[in-house]
């Protein structure tokens, strides 16, 4: 074996990201940034907010940066997330896409098998705290109902004002805290076909990816997110004006533009598992009909070369 061919055969070296959120409550800047430095990182992320903000853009566009053989090392687990089931989801997207996850002062590392060890305890433990939850759950309804006492809250049985609008607010800040969590899932796709691409289309290249969206659940979340200043307002400007014929146009440039690397072939296959008609009649897609819509979205514009 020559020295080139061993050297295409060393795996690339690990990026080392760090994050930091900075908190006025615990003035932690100077050790953060220190150890994150000590522990090898190459760039170090700087997030400022308090413990109690769930709203962390930085984060957001970190996660949604980093590419697989990647590591995100923070100082402590509570740096990057508000809770384990927060932690635990974050973790799992970065699984699922190839990146690893360290934290300095704990034994979470999921690029060692000690530290998915940790990892797996660690969710066992989060499994069990909801199972005793919903257990104490259960049993405190039977006990209220023993003692003739209605379940749920006595205000809003009552219809008052008070309760109703705290109710309303706790849901729309368990919703925003789910969006959050979820952005890095499902914004950066978003980000890359609106506004020129129909809402439409970008829900289905979305569901086509495991995603579960309709057309009004997906402008909704991106108002949110538009509005707590987490996404661009330009995402949602009113997608161009075309012709009903350009609709499979705009679809196959979504399809090619959510994922750069798939053939005329596997485009024609998804398009076919959509159930959408080709073009030119017939039964199935072929990777000529798709050559030649491709062809036309680079003319209008809506993807490059």
């Amino acid at each position: 074996m020559t020295e080139r061919q061993a050297a295409n055969l060393t795996p690339a070296p690990k990026r080392l990201i760090g994050y930091a959120r900075i908190s006025t409550e615990d003035q932690v800047r100077d050790a953060q940034m220190g150890e994150l430095r000590a522990a090898g990182c190459e760039r170090i992320f700087q997030e400022l907010g308090s413990g109690t903000s769930r709203a962390r853009p930085v984060l957001t566009r970190l996660l949604e940066d980093l590419v697989a053989g990647d590591v995100l090392v923070v100082v402590r687990l509570d740096r990057l997330a508000h809770s384990v089931s927060h932690l635990l989801q974050v973790i799992g997207d970065l699984e699922e896409r190839g990146v690893h996850f360290r934290s300095v002062r704990d034994p979470i590392d999921t690029s060692t098998p000690q530290g998915m060890f940790s990892l797996q305890v660690l969710r066992a433990v989060a499994q069990l705290e909801r199972a005793l939850i919903a257990e104490r759950t259960k049993a405190g309804i039977k006990a209220a109902k023993a003692r003739g006492r209605l379940p749920g809250n006595p205000g809003l049985r009552e219809r008052r004002p008070e309760a109703i609008k705290a109710v309303s607010k706790a849901r729309e800040k368990l919703y925003l805290d789910a969006l959050i969590s979820s952005a890095q899932t499902w914004l950066p796709m978003v980000r890359q076909l609106r506004p020129q691409h129909s809402w439409d289309n970008v829900v289905r290249v979305l569901n086509r990816r495991g995603h579960d969206w309709t057309v009004e659940r997906l402008r909704r979340a991106v108002h949110r997110m538009v509005r707590e200043k987490l996404a661009d307002p330009e995402l949602l400007a009113r997608s161009p004006r075309r012709a009903p014929e350009d609709h499979l146009m705009k679809l196959v440039a979504a399809i090619a533009i959510a994922d750069p690397g798939l053939s005329l072939r596997d485009i024609a296959a998804e398009l076919n598992q959509m159930g959408e008609g080709p073009a030119g009649g017939g039964r199935k897609w072929q990777p000529s009909s798709v050559r030649q819509l491709l062809d036309e979205a680079y003319r209008f514009g809506l993807i490059r070369r």
